[in-house]
């Protein structure tokens, strides 16, 4: 069994680099009481992960591909495990969100070579078996999240969620450090530092001014402004790539309307499938008094659902166009998210939520495998590894966005929900910072308008993420087309300005 400890120590990685994605979930209400922090701050709690996630997967693969992919990936797991420490030490919502970021550093690090470690450490049926338990374990983790978050914070607390990390991180390590072979690029340059920063600077200003957007609305000019900000970082990264010699991002490879459609698709699909889930879990402990282990496993139904139904696309949906699958997957998305939107009312429970968590995690089983692999088949082989590297990137910041968008969707919809309640002005700020339980425990008589008011603020994120997922149907229908022949990968731009 020696064969598999490089599977075994990568896995460890991305197990937990995946729950840590969600896992914070249902540990949030605990997380407001605990440090008396706001709505904004619940958010970035959750959303800075991932945006750190999203902002430095490309540039850890590039720095692996040059220093050597076990060295970048142990060091992502030092990074890691030192955040968490420091995350279950945090003070205050301003220290846990700082080293949330630090602790996606360390994730990105290692998110970043676990494919490229797989691929060193196996050949033919060997590598078929390593992917699909990599695979198999990625699924796991999206499951499981909720539900470890849940049983740690109801017997620990929640900085036991960071803190079990610690024991994961030292066996990783030690299974890396025994079993797993350097490995880098021989051909790779040197890193694009100027792609990185702007890209960085342009997702991380633009989810803030969503964060913010709630609070000083749409149409202000701190909203505005910061939005233009970030258009003009976005502007800047594209200048950059293209004036690059070795750019992280291969602008080319958009002249195909189908890997502009897979990165939409995976953008889409990302935040209208998992960004809600937030708030989900606010209205689950903090309106129905359920523990966080009761909220962790009413999300369970969409993670088991994405699960069963990626394990049989592969079989049955075999050779079926891309269109298809990523369209079929993106439409159940949007269709399981307008459900619930249906479903729910107030005064409703957990229940009406199930049968379009099952519809979602249908369409998620279906589209994010077709994804992958349409983003791989979109390009030249020497592209495989950037275009894969660009799908997590899209599928990250897509989350990281998605929430940041729905908590200005669902803090409108609380206001909307309290209008003739009669209530002061910041209960909606109150009740999303996790305030309801104690304003029910202090006057019961105000659970009929607590639960109209987080009903309204559900239903209306709801209807955006419907909106998203048929938005993402409907371009992958539109720009994905047959048999599309890849992009070949773009010359140097000394090479091309010598043609």
């Amino acid at each position: 069994m020696r064969k598999w400890l490089p599977l075994t120590a990568v896995c460890l990685g991305a197990f937990m680099l995946l729950v840590d994605v969600s896992i914070v979930t249902v540990a949030l209400p605990d997380m407001a009481a605990d440090m008396h922090t706001g709505f904004a701050e619940l958010q970035w709690v959750m959303d800075i992960y991932a945006l750190a996630l999203a902002a430095l997967l490309l540039g850890a693969g590039s720095l692996a591909d040059r220093i050597g992919r076990r060295r970048v990936y142990l060091g992502g797991l030092a990074v890691f495990a030192a955040a968490s420490l420091a995350c279950a030490l945090a003070d205050g919502p301003a220290a846990l969100i700082t080293f949330r970021a630090i602790q996606g550093i360390g994730g990105a690090a290692m998110f970043a070579t676990t494919m490229a470690l797989l691929s060193s450490a196996y050949q033919g049926r060997e590598r078929g078996i390593a992917f699909g338990v990599w695979g198999a374990v990625n699924g796991a983790a999206a499951a499981a999240g909720p539900v470890i978050g849940g049983l740690l914070t109801e017997s620990f607390g929640w900085r036991w969620i960071f803190y079990t990390n610690l024991p994961v991180c030292a066996l990783a390590v030690f299974v890396t450090l025994k079993a797993v072979a350097e490995s880098r690029d021989p051909h790779a340059k040197g890193l694009d530092l100027p792609g990185m920063a702007t890209f960085t600077a342009g997702a991380g200003v633009v989810t803030y001014a969503l964060i913010r957007a709630g609070e000083n609305g749409w149409t202000s000019l701190t909203t505005l402004g910061l939005l233009g900000l970030g258009v003009l970082a976005f502007a800047g990264f594209v200048v950059v790539e293209l004036r690059s010699s070795q750019p992280m991002l291969d602008l080319s490879l958009f002249r195909s309307p189908t890997f502009v459609a897979v990165m939409a698709g995976g953008l889409l699909l990302s935040g209208a499938a998992f960004s809600y889930m937030m708030y989900v879990s606010l209205w689950l402990q903090s309106v129905e008094g359920m523990s966080p282990v009761g909220a962790g496993l009413v999300l369970v139904p969409l993670s088991l659902a994405a699960f069963a139904v990626s394990a049989a696309a592969g079989r049955l949906l075999h050779g079926a166009p891309a269109r298809l699958t990523i369209g079929g997957g993106l439409l159940l998305v949007g269709a399981g998210a307008l459900l619930q939107a249906w479903m729910l009312d107030a005064g409703d429970g957990w229940s009406a939520l199930v049968p379009g968590l099952v519809v979602t995690g249908m369409g998620a089983g279906m589209g994010i495998p077709a994804l992958a692999a349409t983003a791989m088949g979109a390009v030249a082989p020497a592209r495989a590894g950037m275009a894969g590297g660009a799908m997590n990137t899209s599928r990250q910041l897509g989350i990281a966005l998605g929430i940041a968008v729905l908590g200005a969707v669902f803090r409108a919809g609380l206001a909307d929900g309290l209008a003739g309640s009669g209530q002061p002005h910041g209960t909606a700020e109150a009740l999303a910072s996790g305030g309801a339980g104690k304003l029910l425990a202090a006057a019961p008589a105000a659970k009929a308008w607590v639960e109209a008011a987080f009903a309204s603020g559900l239903r209306e994120a709801f209807v955006v993420s419907g909106a998203m997922g048929l938005l993402g149907a409907l371009l992958a229908v539109l720009l994905i087309r047959p048999a599309a022949a890849p992009v070949p990968a773009a010359a140097p731009v000394a090479e091309r300005a010598a043609a």
